[in-house]
């Protein structure tokens, strides 16, 4: 059998797994929610966020512990940040009941821009660690333990915002039992889990068939792998007319993707992961924070108006940011 057909093909199985794992899980960590009475604004923000990128998490350990590539890691993580946020932009033009920003809750503001100030961290984190001035604990960059410390923070004034939003709480779920919803979210994560661990080895095994660099297929590819389910959940969020879920689950998901960095950077024991990839995914991370930083706007100025009736300015922005992000990294291929 061809070995570029063979590459591909285990590639769109890991897709198709990921994604299809990716919607079940959602289902049945919304009907947990339901059952216990939670706010589905928190459960789009934290929960379903932090499932939805439990393939980034399992990828970027299975990357740099068994597979030895801190470039798909990192690329991984900073890649499924960009994507994420270029979502919102199909969001944007999926929605056809006016604008998807002049519609979300204000307070979708506050995590676009802690989600800012930590993708700006993770970019001086790699500039300079590949200037070899960021000190380190043992094996663990000192910039790790800021972003840390910023996720921490982040999630504290998260937390209490919501606290302080009004919210009427969901009484029960008819179609299943709690039961059945725990058992269906954890067979539903063990996919994720399987496919993530296998995800590096194709992507490593597709770099070398191609003849591209990890740092380019982590970046692109494998970062559009483990951003299936939050493509998925923010459909099927659409699809209900839940925009506060589904902006709350693409900007909490960029948050938690700050902190599987750190946790990737624990799991690294050559020395400092920032110091051991490429210098090009500090783009990523700029990129990255630069589409929050439209999406702030966006979400406070709350535009009305729609470019040739597809979506608004900032949606369009996104795209742009995205392409050219992509640009790049094609630009250092090899």
């Amino acid at each position: 059998m061809n070995p570029t057909f063979l590459i591909w093909t285990q590639f769109g199985l890991c897709v198709s797994a990921i994604g299809l794992a990716g919607f079940r899980l959602v289902r049945y960590g919304d009907a947990i929610a339901a059952l216990t009475g939670v706010s589905r604004n928190w459960i789009g923000m934290i929960l379903i966020a932090t499932v939805t990128s439990l393939p980034e998490l399992v990828t970027g350990f299975s990357a740099v512990m068994l597979v030895g590539a801190p470039d798909i890691a990192v690329g991984d993580v900073l890649g499924s940040c960009v994507f994420n946020l270029a979502i919102l932009a199909l969001v944007d033009l999926l929605h056809r009941d006016g604008s998807v920003y002049s519609r979300a809750g204000s307070a979708h503001v506050l995590s676009a821009a802690f989600g800012v100030v930590l993708l700006c961290a993770v970019g001086l984190a790699v500039l300079l660690s590949r200037q070899g001035t960021m000190p380190a604990i043992g094996h663990v960059s000192a910039s790790s333990l800021v972003l840390l410390v910023l996720y921490l923070v982040a999630m504290r004034t998260i937390y209490r915002l919501e606290q302080r939003e009004t919210t009427v709480p969901v009484q029960g779920h008819p179609a299943m039992t709690f039961r059945h919803a725990l058992t269906g979210y954890a067979v539903a994560a063990a996919v994720i889990i399987a496919a993530g661990i296998w995800l590096p080895f194709v992507g490593v095994d597709l770099a070398r068939t191609m003849g591209w660099s990890n740092s380019f297929v982590g970046t692109l590819f494998i970062a559009f792998a483990t951003s299936v389910p939050e493509l998925a959940t923010t459909l099927g969020a659409l699809r209900i007319g839940a925009i506060d879920m589904a902006l709350g689950n693409l900007l909490g998901s960029n948050l938690f993707d700050v902190l599987i960095l750190v946790l990737d950077d624990l799991a690294y024991l050559p020395g400092s992961i920032y110091r051991n990839v490429a210098q090009v995914h500090a783009a990523t991370a700029i990129t990255a924070a630069m589409m929050s930083g439209a999406v702030i706007v966006a979400l406070v100025y709350r535009p009305t108006a729609r470019v040739l009736r597809s979506m608004s300015w900032a949606s369009i922005s996104l795209v742009v940011l995205y392409m050219i992000n992509a640009a790049v990294q094609f630009r250092h291929v090899q």
